[in-house]
């Protein structure tokens, strides 16, 4: 049998949150990615999201060549085969929610598919990972899984403070994702997920995207290998079907985007003491142009080509299949 060809698969990366434009889209059909959770919103609410999703559906018009806006694990598959990247929309927020559960559903009709629960701090949903004391789950917060789960959108836990996440877990009626994030015991970050919600969260099914953001692997000295045996640690602990990849790549951006996710409306960015600046990526992965190096990398720690596989993409797919055909009323 062929050895395994990164050109091979079909490659779904958890999330990536960059300034798209068709330059940033050659440079994930460039690193063979055939399905990507695009952010489209962190802080913005309801009017402003739906200009987001405006501006998406006028890109994949204008390049529709190279991308289309999927809405299910089919239409990933169906992108690999025409040679073009599928794009699925998502949130790092429910601030497009509002405070209305409804607009679940009405983004849901949009083409939204993935949403976080929180960004870095509280909101009407629940608390999130920087927060000093992590709140929990809140009653809206339950109906927003709710109807997460019944319309078919899929519960994002990474920046989600972990009891939060713990009682999201439990809330929900299926599996649910961290599309970007490592364990905590690989990079001590408040980004990162302590073992008792990984392992929440691989019981019910769910999938752990592995994150290759600077902040969140230990810094732009981590080695491919060092990267690539902690998700093959993670693969032995927890099980082929629940470790993805999340790259969090950050493309095409100036330097104050990196203030407005950190800062948001919530503070003044005078109220932060350092400028918050863009952390150097490592130099065997600096976008997404990069993803075979991972192919490469992880053969190499040991995984065999059938969990390779499941890792680069199959997992997301499954997932997908899962969740996104809705649970009804």
């Amino acid at each position: 049998m062929d050895p395994l060809e990164h050109g091979d698969l079909t490659v779904v990366d958890g999330l990536q949150i960059n300034n798209w434009d068709r330059k940033v889209l050659e440079e994930l059909k460039a690193g063979g990615v055939t399905g990507v959770n695009a952010t489209c919103a962190v802080w913005e609410g309801p009017q402003e999201t739906l200009r987001a999703v405006a501006d998406w559906y006028e890109l994949a018009r204008d390049n529709a060549d190279l991308v289309v806006l999927a809405e299910n694990a089919d239409d990933i598959r169906q992108a690999k085969r025409d040679g073009r990247l599928a794009v699925l929309l998502g949130f790092q927020n429910t601030s497009p929610f509002g405070d209305d559960y409804r607009m679940v559903e009405v983004f849901h009709r949009l083409g939204v598919r993935i949403a976080q629960l929180t960004y870095n701090i509280q909101n009407l949903v629940g608390g999130a990972c920087y927060d000093e004391h992590d709140s929990g789950l809140t009653a809206y917060g339950r109906f927003i899984i709710s109807e997460m789960n019944r319309v078919g959108m899929l519960v994002d836990l990474s920046h989600v403070g972990n009891r939060t996440s713990r009682d999201a877990i439990d809330a929900s009626a299926g599996p649910v994702a961290i599309t970007h994030a490592n364990p905590l015991s690989f990079a001590d970050s408040p980004r990162n997920k302590p073992d008792d919600v990984i392992d929440a969260l691989a019981a019910r099914g769910g999938v752990l995207g592995c994150c290759l953001y600077p902040n969140v692997i230990g810094g732009e000295k981590t080695t491919r290998r060092q990267f690539c045996e902690m998700v093959a640690a993670l693969v032995e602990r927890i099980g082929p079907d629940h470790v993805a990849l999340g790259s969090d790549c950050t493309r095409n951006w100036s330097q104050d985007y990196v203030a407005w996710l950190r800062n948001g409306r919530w503070r003044p960015a005078s109220a932060v003491p350092v400028e918050p600046q863009w952390p150097v990526w490592p130099n065997w992965f600096g976008g997404p142009a990069d993803f075979p190096v991972l192919t490469e990398g992880l053969l190499e720690v040991g995984l065999d080509e059938t969990v390779v596989a499941q890792v680069l993409g199959g997992n997301w797919l499954r997932l997908f299949d899962t969740v996104f055909p809705g649970a009804g009323q």
